[in-house]
């Protein structure tokens, strides 16, 4: 059948529906496949056939799934980073290309993209793309060397490679090609550089991300991989390989069905009817545009305060960031009595970069907004103790049934932008704690930057790196519009954190 039909007649055929039943079901087939694909494919099951080989699969997982169907927003679900490497503006394009080039090989997802499967043959399948082009992927940008008289250099430095990475975010992905992006900033005026890299959610989590920043470093190996680009599997192995998933997910129904419940108690969900968040001016749908900005502190003497309070560094920033969110709801004329806090959790600890994909659950937290900053403290520490021992992202596996049903129906966009359970989203991912280098230079910094679609206005972005905290504000400016003011709170309530601590 491959050989009789061209692409043409497929195409006219489809259109014209002039073929026969078991004739468009096939063209149907090809369509959607990929004619060269199929092609490709049936060649490769003959051979597979003789030989008796088999054929690695690589499929999404439910939650690259639910985060492919569910991304209907005016903002892409991206998530990135901006490495920042200083003394690096020397560095020439060509340079920067041929280094990634290089290393692309570690990392097999980058030349790979999604590839929807027919009906009856499972979830989207992760195939080599033949015709990679890292151009289509890496591009350029050089800063102007005169920022202004009225405005301070190095701000200025800061808030155009921020701008930049926020566009590049912001900007969806091409589905057809492999899910990401990067850009290369090189700011002569100060002597250093920055690689902004994006990725699709359904490709990574903070987590993996991770993995694909070590990888690509100077200090990252390459496995022994087949040769690129690798045919996808035949369609009939997927299929089959599919069925035998469905056989053996009925043999794990009592364990999955004690997973679900242990989401639920980690989504916060009990018997009673659940409480809804307080309308907040913060929580109103988001538009297409972000804005960036940051706070940056050592991150010693805030392991030092949560050792000696006996709590998390990740109670600290919960502290701050409800300190500083309630701060600015009362200089708009509002007193809610809490703030419902939804912190990503990952299922694992670390990821490697041939193992990528979204594992992350939630758990909502109800925080007071107490005055008092030691109260808050306590509450949110009295909260994380009582999770002890609670098996991580396990609220995944419920939200994805439940969003994926929503996305099936059309209604996920509309309940996300009216929501009414969380006011905001702080997430907290552990980096490497000495300097990855790329091109023989230290990466300095790692500003973490996620999109949050629906009716958040603002979350938090946090990475430790290299003895450094960073904290990445993510705002709609139309929602938020004093921005600067929340940032300068957020660093207010962490350096009293800090002075109490001193003074101690």
């Amino acid at each position: 059948m491959v050989r009789t039909l061209r692409r043409g007649e497929v195409a006219a055929g489809l259109a014209e529906g002039n073929l026969s039943g078991r004739r468009r079901r096939t063209c149907g087939r090809l369509w959607e496949y990929g004619i060269e694909e199929w092609a490709v494919a049936k060649e490769r099951e003959k051979l597979m056939r003789r030989t008796h080989l088999s054929s690695p699969i690589e499929r999404a997982g439910p939650n690259d799934v639910v985060t492919l169907a569910t991304d209907r927003g005016p903002a892409p679900m991206n998530i990135g980073a901006v490495l920042i490497i200083d003394a690096a503006s020397d560095l020439d394009f060509s340079t920067i290309r041929s280094i990634l080039e290089g290393r692309l090989p570690r990392v097999p997802r980058l030349r790979q993209r999604l590839l929807k499967m027919p009906f009856g043959c499972g979830r989207p399948i992760w195939v080599d793309q033949p015709d990679f082009d890292l151009g289509r992927h890496l591009s350029q940008t050089v800063l102007p060397t005169s920022p202004g008289a009225s405005v301070d250099p190095d701000e200025a430095s800061d808030e155009r490679v921020l701008q930049i990475a926020v566009d590049l975010v912001c900007t969806p992905l091409p589905r057809h090609q492999p899910l990401w992006a990067a850009r290369w900033v090189t700011d002569p005026a100060h002597d250093r550089a920055a690689l902004i890299l994006v990725m699709h959610h359904a490709m990574t989590d903070g987590v993996a991300g991770l993995a694909v920043l070590a990888a690509l470093g100077d200090d990252g190996t390459t496995p022994a991989i087949d040769p690129f680009p690798q045919p996808p599997p035949p369609l009939r192995s997927v299929a089959a390989a599919a069925w035998r998933d469905r056989a053996a997910a009925l043999t794990t129904i009592p364990s999955r069905l004690r997973s679900g419940r242990q989401g639920l108690r980690e989504l916060g969900i009990r018997a009673t009817r659940p409480k809804l968040a307080a309308r907040t001016s913060l929580n109103r749908p988001t538009g297409p545009r972000r804005r960036l900005t940051t706070v940056e502190l050592p991150l010693m003497p805030l392991l030092e305060v949560a050792h000696r309070r006996r709590c998390k560094l990740n109670d600290l920033v919960l502290v701050a960031v409800t300190g500083a969110l309630a701060a600015i709801l009362r200089l708009r004329g509002e007193e809610p009595s809490e703030l419902v806090v939804s912190v990503p959790i990952s299922a694992r600890r670390a990821a490697t970069a041939d193992q990528l994909g979204n594992q992350t659950g939630v758990v909502p937290l109800a925080i007071p907004t107490l005055s008092d900053q030691h109260a808050r403290l306590d509450r949110i520490t009295a909260m994380s103790h009582a999770r002890t021992g609670v098996t991580r992202g396990t609220s995944a596996g419920p939200m994805s049934l439940v969003f994926r049903a929503m996305g099936a129906l059309g209604i996920f966009q509309v309940f996300i932008d009216h929501q009414r359970l969380v006011h905001t989203f702080v997430t907290n991912v552990r980096g490497p704690q000495a300097p990855v280098h790329f091109a023989g230079y230290p990466i300095t910094t790692v500003i973490p930057l996620a999109i949050t679609p629906g009716n958040v206005g603002v979350c938090f972005d946090i990475l430790s790196y290299a003895g450094r905290l960073v904290v990445t504000v993510v705002a709609d400016p139309d929602i938020v519009p004093e921005q600067d003011l929340l940032t300068n709170l957020l660093a207010e309530e962490l350096a009293q954190l800090l002075a109490v601590n001193r003074a101690s």
